[in-house]
């Protein structure tokens, strides 16, 4: 909990260092909490659950969302089951978050239903750093299975300075595509449209029920100049919080930050309540 209320972090990653690129680990190290990686990563890259249990204790996540990434064209591998002992040592604080990449994993849906009954609370597609467009014909077996189950998916819609970067994917019109043929899939926006589109991202959230602005990368205070356009009380309803964890400074200060921003009751729809009701698995019934 944090200041009374439960606080999900709905993006993070927690990889095996030695499967990504240099890159990656540069990134982290230059935004976010001074010696993270020596805290939480042991000397052969390997997370060590245990700190990375209390170090999210201390930071009032009661539940975080752990991400995997097949994207070998830019920062490299972050194996889906890599993240598996991190959500054994405490199920009840993390849960994993499935990635396929349509270049990769054929059958695609095979390979997602696989990561699925694993036990992960949704899809996320990095078409940026994968090097695809959401709206390839070669991901509808997975959106299918998604619309079957229930899944949400979140899509990287933002840009990144990754080297392997194709950023023109990340344009939320080809989510709108994939939209048109899959009307029911809910859909979560990663990054918020971070870069060039914040008001495409903001039109999709606010013309359909079933789509959702996620926080991650986004400095707090900045919202109000990315969203300039719109009502930023009316938006708000539809924001997730997410901090695109190790690349921030803290959790706690960011969460802070955003209820600042947003009125009373808006707090814990956005700190909690909004993943609660899009993620599967992650209601407790009490905040929607």
């Amino acid at each position: 909990m944090l200041d009374g209320h439960r606080l999900i972090d709905a993006h993070v990653h927690v990889p095996v260092l030695g499967s990504l690129k240099p890159a990656w680990r540069d990134w982290a190290r230059d935004f976010g909490r001074p010696g993270v990686l020596e805290e939480i990563w042991d000397a052969d890259g390997r997370p060590r659950p245990a700190a990375l249990d209390r170090l999210f204790a201390d930071e009032g996540v009661d539940t975080a969302l752990l991400f995997c990434e097949y994207s070998p064209k830019a920062t490299g591998y972050q194996e889906f089951d890599d993240l598996l002992p991190i959500v054994d040592h405490n199920p009840e604080r993390f849960r994993p978050v499935a990635n396929v990449n349509p270049h990769l994993h054929h059958p695609i849906d095979r390979e997602l239903t696989r990561q699925l009954d694993r036990g992960a609370a949704a899809l996320k597609l990095h078409p940026v750093h994968g090097g695809f467009r959401v709206d390839d014909a070669a991901l509808y077996p997975a959106y299918a299975v998604l619309v079957e189950r229930r899944v949400p998916l979140i899509v990287h819609c933002g840009t990144s300075s990754f080297p392997g970067s194709t950023n023109a994917n990340a344009d939320p019109v080809f989510v709108d595509t994939v939209l048109r043929d899959f009307p029911s899939l809910t859909v979560v926006l990663a990054h918020g449209g971070r870069g060039w589109w914040y008001d495409a991202a903001a039109f999709l959230a606010l013309s359909r029920p079933n789509v959702w602005i996620e926080l991650s990368g986004l400095p707090p205070k900045r919202l109000p100049e990315y969203y300039a356009r719109f009502d930023l009380g009316r938006l708000s309803r539809k924001w997730i919080y997410g901090t695109d964890w190790p690349g921030v400074p803290g959790q706690a200060v960011n969460a802070r930050a955003i209820a600042a921003l947003v009125p009373e009751d808006v707090v814990p729809l956005v700190l909690a309540g909004n993943a609660a009701g899009v993620y599967a698995g992650l209601s407790r019934g009490d905040e929607c």
